[in-house]
């Protein structure tokens, strides 16, 4: 028994002194590893204004997360690889080395004790409305009255946020995101409130509607998901790119293109840089 006992002991402790090793060496270095395999894996999803793909020739042609991938491989002299996934799989796509980095996900305390995120945010969306054209609103305060009817997806983020500064409305909760758009374009509602950006093929939809980021602004910031691991050298790369593309206004730029190619002015859009917030 104490043989046994033994045996397993040392085996245990020889896995124990391997698997940091093993670990290191399988994800050590990813800037050298794309530097080596030539490439620079980004995880891109269907979601515009993030990522698109062009149903005719099928590439991922246009979106800040696609124009962000592409510059920064060329800054690494390397080429974009787009690797599809879905915002449910990146992580484990990130864990498997399958992709290097996936932009457009909000570094929750959750997905930071999976993967690594930079210190400097990428972009920042707010919370927006798509209102009546007719319906006056630039604050908050202007939507809290009875008359106003605002939809909203229920038990989330938006709801929340209503149900505390917005109480004195007619607030209508939905299942998701489509069933309170559907409920607006209806005229069930004056306004629909979601954080901006899925809002913008809505308006583009519904071809009315304006959509307005209410004042005091509420905003949150995005980042980029990288892979976690002891060499934190492609992280810290990672965080001055980001930061320098939004110091520089690239980060916005893209944005603004992606809108002016999907139809949409970027004038009538919320921006994502914060420092612009009120601006336009």
């Amino acid at each position: 028994m104490s043989h046994r006992f033994h045996r397993r002991s040392v085996l245990a402790l020889a896995a124990a002194a391997i698997a940091p090793l093993a670990w290191s060496q399988s994800a050590e270095a990813t800037l050298a590893q794309i530097k080596q395999r030539g490439t620079l894996r980004v995880g891109v999803t269907q979601a515009p204004p993030w990522y698109s793909k062009d149903p005719k020739s099928g590439d991922w042609a246009s979106g800040v997360g696609v124009s962000l991938g592409r510059q920064m491989a060329a800054d690494l002299g390397v080429k974009f690889e787009p690797v599809e996934v879905t915002w449910g799989t990146a992580i484990a796509a990130l864990q498997g080395n399958k992709i290097d980095m996936m932009s457009m996900m909000d570094a929750t305390p959750e997905r930071a004790e999976a993967v690594d995120f930079p210190k400097t945010p990428l972009l920042f969306y707010s919370l927006a409305v798509l209102a009546r054209d007719d319906l006056p609103v630039k604050a908050w305060a202007d939507l809290d009255k009875p008359t106003v009817r605002i939809a909203v997806p229920q038990a989330s983020s938006m709801d929340k946020f209503l149900s505390e500064h917005v109480a004195k409305a007619a607030i209508s909760r939905f299942p998701g995101n489509a069933e309170a758009i559907a409920a607006f374009q209806a005229g069930r509602a004056d306004a629909v409130c979601l954080f901006h950006p899925p809002l913008l093929a809505a308006r583009q939809k519904l071809g009315a509607g304006k959509i307005v980021v209410p004042t005091p602004a509420q905003s949150q910031a995005s980042s980029v998901a990288v892979r976690k691991e002891a060499d934190k050298s492609f992280v810290e790369w990672v965080d001055k790119e980001i930061g320098k593309y939004y110091a520089n206004g690239q980060t916005q730029k893209w944005y603004e293109e992606f809108l002016v190619g999907f139809g949409l002015d970027p004038k009538a859009s919320p921006p994502v840089m914060k420092e612009m917030l009120g601006k336009s």
